[in-house]
């Protein structure tokens, strides 16, 4: 008893040019779908990490002040308790014959690729894009690039 029929003939097998034709148009059709999504998906990316730096050394900032307003160590008169530049939050500080740092290191901005922030004073005019030098109040990133909603990175 014989279940299948050996088929004879040459059109019957592989695939005929129409069909492979339309098989490479819907790849393409996919695959250039695909490559905005994964733009897309790497500046999100980028800008949760830039968002984390931005908290990070700010959070670094305000507990650098935190301790300075408790008399844990001394600063300068006009610093308004502020740390005098990112370097001194990763050197740290002596506490009571304790080395306290306040941040690892000093992050690489992901839009700029570069550990180069734009800083503001408590001097400075809150909008400043130029650092006064007295202390370090504020952080934000040099890009000028635009995010997916819309703002501009240097505002964040």
């Amino acid at each position: 008893m014989m279940l299948f029929k050996a088929k004879s003939g040459r059109g019957e097998a592989g695939l005929t040019l129409v069909e492979l034709i339309v098989t490479v148009a819907i790849l393409a059709i996919l695959a250039s779908a695909a490559i905005p999504l994964t733009r897309f998906t790497v500046k999100r990316e980028k800008e949760r990490e830039l968002r984390y730096d931005l908290w990070q050394m700010r959070d670094a900032i305000d507990h650098y002040k935190d301790a300075a307003d408790r008399n844990a160590f001394m600063t300068k008169v006009d610093s308004f308790n502020y740390p005098p530049d990112l370097q001194t939050l990763v050197d740290g500080v002596d506490v009571q014959g304790k080395k306290v740092r306040f941040l690892r290191r000093i992050p690489i901005d992901p839009m700029t690729g570069k550990d180069d922030w734009g800083m503001r004073a408590m001097q400075d005019d809150p909008n400043s894009d130029s650092w006064g030098g007295q202390n370090i109040f504020d952080v934000y990133s040099k890009s000028e690039g635009t995010a997916l909603n819309g703002t501009k990175y240097n505002t964040w």
